[in-house]
């Protein structure tokens, strides 16, 4: 047993190796300049760190942390090329299938294959994807080398094992005489169900990181609830160990955040047209400006209240509460950033009621075009008298358009503007460059609400697990919130006790319990923050996950913050009561 169990670490071992050379090998800039100007400085720096923290003559604690930020340094500069090749396979492995069906669309047309190539390299939204394309289109213009072995070329070289095994298998098809269009049409079954593998495994990946996340603050939030109550016993300094404690937790948290944000596939919900702005974004502007301006006005009558400045209080505002409990100063002013949350939470909502009804709009339209070889305008005529939901003004609006004769390109960027939708945005620009360029329309609206039906399961998939993942940090802060007040009032209690018993007894309490050492104000204000913290990140990781408009995060963090406060004071309350002697 013990044999196959080295054999197994050997074995992951050699593979981990292995795959870090690779990533050096696939760097942008050459191998020889990497080593030079960046990883022998920050080896330099880490042996320069271990010889400061021995020879220097300081106090430990302040040596301590010198080789471990040495360390840091170093680390990152040698494994800085596998993060950047992984950030590479994530780019080309997340917007993977809106190419293959963009360069479907373009294949069902009248124009050359390598006009294909070239005009999806030229699409800035494909990111590392374009950047690929452009490379296979620079092989066969520059070095005259073939399609299929341009193709072949750069499936070797690619970090995506998905983008590789799309260019090795046309390459094959295309060297054995078939064409792009026959060969892309009949491999769309094949590419959605690898692009659905893709967007599974990362969801699975998603979920592994929910549970560990759940450990790890658990874990915090014992050390915090620990670093509170124990100096009663010990008598140290529990503002400085509550501090470090806290510190570890704001890093933990931000760690599982840019984990999230990096594991997280890119699927966006929102189209943001710079030159066609729509009244959406006024309606977002104002919520945004009153949420902003009420933010700052209760924050002047919060804290300039309590400072003596502003005539208006707190106390004022929420009288059933006297005095205003510590916690509620940081939840009242950031209530008014509800307002810009629920306004971009309805108008997501009806993005997304919109995105359920393209796929059906689409295939009307492009089977509608094919039966009556007629204009889009022509078919729309009928077509806007159906019910499509939210999607029906936009669609009446782009009839409208297209009947004063507006140019249609222009048209349907309104239309797209107006829906505000990205999938709608890439799917119509799709449709419409292929009716440009003479594709048949029955076949691209089939294509096209196919392909996007399948995208919104996937967003289904995606909705359940943040559903679960807001489920989780919710209950998360409640119950952290509870276990760091619960420690915090007992201190504060045994503190009125020891007073009581110093008064009437000849026993050294002191010498038992140490409340003296306590700042309890300002260990109540630490908590706060990591209750603020904790409802900040939190929201980040709900939008991250999500794909929905930044403005959503407020919503979240409002309710958070409102979450943890409420938990606080009922958690005093509490044990005031069931403890009071």
């Amino acid at each position: 047993m013990a044999t196959k169990d080295s054999a197994t670490i050997d074995l992951s071992l050699s593979s981990t190796f292995a795959g870090l050379l690779d990533s050096y090998r696939r760097l942008d800039i050459p191998l020889q300049r990497y080593l030079l100007t960046i990883l022998l400085p920050a080896t330099v720096f880490f042996v320069g760190s271990l010889l400061a923290t021995l020879l220097l003559e300081m106090p430990l604690f302040i040596r301590a942390p010198i080789p471990l930020l040495g360390l840091l340094i170093f680390g990152t500069a040698v494994f800085f090329p596998k993060v950047q090749l992984s950030q590479r396979k994530r780019q080309l492995n997340n917007r993977f299938h809106l190419m293959v069906t963009h360069m479907t669309v373009l294949s069902t047309t009248k124009i050359d294959r390598m006009e294909v190539f070239r005009a999806l390299a030229s699409e800035d939204e494909y990111g590392e994807l374009a950047t690929e394309l452009g490379r296979v289109v620079e092989l066969v213009d520059t070095w005259n080398q073939s399609l299929d072995d341009a193709c072949r070329r750069r499936a070797k070289q690619v970090p995506s094992d998905t983008l590789s095994d799309f260019f090795d298998r046309l390459a094959y098809n295309i060297g054995a005489g078939q064409s792009l269009e026959d060969y892309l049409v009949n491999e769309q079954d094949m590419i959605i169900e690898n692009y659905t593998t893709v967007y599974e495994g990362t969801l699975g990946n998603l979920n592994v990181m929910k549970d560990l996340y759940l450990s790890m603050i658990l874990s915090m939030t014992f050390a915090l609830v620990f670093s509170v109550v124990l100096p009663v016993l010990t008598g140290t300094n529990p503002t400085m160990t509550v501090a470090s404690v806290i510190l570890l937790f704001v890093f933990v948290q931000a760690g599982f955040y840019l984990a999230i944000r990096s594991i997280a596939p890119y699927d966006p919900i929102w189209f943001h047209p710079e030159e066609y702005p729509s009244p959406v974004d006024g309606r977002l502007d104002r919520a945004f400006a009153i949420g902003v301006a009420l933010t700052a006005v209760l924050s002047f009558i919060t804290f300039g209240g309590r400072a003596g400045i502003s005539p208006i209080t707190l106390d004022m505002l929420v009288p059933i509460w006297s005095p205003v409990p510590l916690t509620l100063y940081a939840a009242v002013p950031v209530t008014p950033l509800l307002i810009p949350g629920l306004v971009a939470r309805a108008e997501e909502q009806r993005i997304q009621g919109r995105d359920a009804e393209f796929p059906s709009f689409i295939r009307g339209l492009g089977a509608t075009e094919g039966a009556k070889q007629s204009t889009t305008s022509t078919v729309l005529q009928s077509l806007r008298k159906k019910d499509f939901g939210s999607l029906t003004p936009q669609i009446d609006n782009l009839y409208k358009r297209l009947n004063m004769r507006i140019e249609p390109a222009s048209a349907w960027r309104h239309f797209t503007a107006e829906s505000r939708s990205y999938l709608i945005q890439t799917f119509s620009e799709m449709y419409l460059v292929g009716r440009e360029m003479g594709g048949d329309p029955k076949m691209l609206g089939e294509l096209i609400a196919e392909n996007m039906n399948e995208v919104l399961q996937l967003r289904q998939q995606r909705r359940q697990e943040t559903t679960t993942l807001i489920g989780l940090l919710y209950g998360i802060t409640a119950a952290s919130t509870f276990a760091f007040f619960i420690g915090l009032q007992v201190v504060n209690i045994l503190a009125g006790l020891t007073l009581n018993l110093a008064s009437t007894s000849q026993l050294d309490v002191a010498s038992l319990i140490n409340t003296s050492v306590y700042n309890i104000p300002l260990i109540e204000f630490l908590l706060i923050v990591v209750i603020v913290f904790n409802a900040m990140l939190s929201a980040l990781m709900v939008r991250t996950l999500d794909g929905g408009h930044n403005m959503n995060s407020y919503m979240h963090f409002v309710l958070l913050t409102w979450l943890g406060a409420l938990t606080a004071i009922l958690t005093k309350w509490m044990v005031s009561q069931f403890l009071s002697i």
